[in-house]
């Protein structure tokens, strides 16, 4: 990527609700002088200008750029300009292509927030290929969908490949679990987007469905663990499959990432105490799903929450998650965990914030891949030793682990920003 370009990062999306935290966070990055050249970018001047003046940046603070999502124009011009683009603007399937066509054209590293399947699967198809040819890497789900999962199962990966003979790390087939439990509530957009999501079940059955066939003609064979209710004595938990984007996001990594070895298995579940919560939650995504199919009744739904809101400071400090990650390869086995504060927002704005910070800061480490890529394949352990050291835990669960993961990230410090 050119490195004369006015802005390390513009934050397209900056006066919502989580646009508004991610900005509060990169503001406290640029008042240690790293120099970084950010701007906040939107379709109200005004508002934007109230986010600057509460996120207080200092001399650092950030510029202001007038974009709407709907001018491809003004998109190219902000994409021309700077060396990453972070958008919280969803839901994607509505207002992101404009954006991202902008990015792949121009050679500008794009991260987002995503959790819509059927969005990604459109963009690759549209874009990935001009977006390898001019260089730029667009790294989708950057938030808690799906960073912890996707990053927390490639740091497994590590762990176990460490307990391998060179013979078992290009022989053995690898089988990780992630189980989810968190805390959490939602905003008003990701309760949009989460109905978009529900609208394109049909689809996502169907792109379920093309990954089995692909994955039987494949050299290599990476696959999602067939998903069935069980409960898990030595977690003390029922593990429900969770139909969301994540497992996508983890074997589009292992695809691309020839250590996770010949034969790889994903499955990711949520963690839950008791079956009475197992089929209250079943019975209440079943019911939501069915009537998200029908436009007014989705409609409907939508006005439950409005686009912006969220949570207040109280209620996010109360917030956490944790995801345990077994991992399995011949006789050996490994557990590792991920895990942090409120998971939807005050996390997920670290999270997307530290990605971009790393596109735009640490280019010259990252790994080679570009055009549509997950993030652990377009970022890797670059953005695990930035999470670290923002205060998001990534753990392997025996002392000796423990210790290897500290001693890793002590040795291999990262450009502050």
């Amino acid at each position: 990527m050119p490195h004369d370009r006015a802005l390390d990062i513009v934050v397209f999306g900056a006066t919502g609700f989580t646009g508004g935290l991610v900005a509060e966070y990169l503001a406290k990055q640029s008042t240690r002088g790293s120099g970084l050249r950010w701007a906040l970018a939107g379709r109200d001047a005004q508002k934007l200008a109230r986010v600057r003046d509460r996120i207080d940046a200092g001399a650092n603070g950030p510029e202001l750029v007038v974009a709407d999502a709907t001018d491809p124009q003004a998109l190219r011009e902000l994409a021309r300009r700077t060396r990453v683009v972070l958008t919280t603007v969803g839901p994607y399937l509505k207002y992101g292509e404009p954006l991202v066509a902008a990015c792949a054209e121009n050679g500008t590293h794009y991260v987002d927030l995503t959790g819509e399947p059927t969005f990604v699967e459109r963009i690759r198809a549209k874009y990935h290929a001009r977006a390898v040819e001019t260089g730029a890497k667009i790294v989708n789900s950057c938030g808690f969908d799906s960073i912890p999962h996707d990053l927390g199962a490639y740091f497994t990966l590590q762990a176990l490949r460490r307990r391998l003979s060179e013979e078992e790390q290009t022989s053995a087939p690898v089988t990780i679990e992630g189980v989810v439990r968190a805390r959490g509530t939602i905003s008003g957009g990701t309760w949009h987007s989460a109905l978009e999501i529900m609208a394109t079940l049909g689809e996502a059955l169907a792109r379920d469905r093309r990954a089995r066939d692909q994955a039987r003609g494949a050299a290599r064979k990476v696959r999602p663990i067939p998903p069935f209710l069980r409960y898990r004595r030595d977690l003390g938990l029922w593990l429900l499959p969770m139909p969301t984007i994540d497992p996508q996001v983890v074997l589009a990594s292992a695809r691309l990432l020839p250590e996770y070895g010949p034969d790889f298995h994903y499955g990711h579940y949520l963690g839950l105490r008791h079956f009475y919560q197992v089929t209250g939650l079943m019975t209440l995504v079943g019911t939501l799903a069915t009537v998200a199919q029908l436009p007014p009744a989705r409609a409907l739904l939508g006005r439950l929450r409005k686009p912006g809101e969220g949570p207040d400071e109280a209620t996010r400090k109360k917030s956490w998650f944790r995801v345990a990650f077994l991992g399995r390869a011949g006789r050996h086995t490994v557990r590792c965990e991920v895990r942090g504060g409120d998971p939807g927002y005050g996390e997920t704005s670290k999270m997307i914030a530290e990605a971009a910070l790393a596109l735009a800061l640490d280019e010259d480490r990252l790994p080679p891949h570009v055009g549509i890529v997950p993030p652990a394949a377009a970022i890797g352990n670059v953005l695990i030793d930035r999470l670290v050291r923002a205060g998001i835990t990534f753990e392997e669960q025996s002392a000796e682990g423990a210790r290897a993961a500290s001693s890793r990230v002590r040795q291999q410090p990262i450009a502050q920003a």
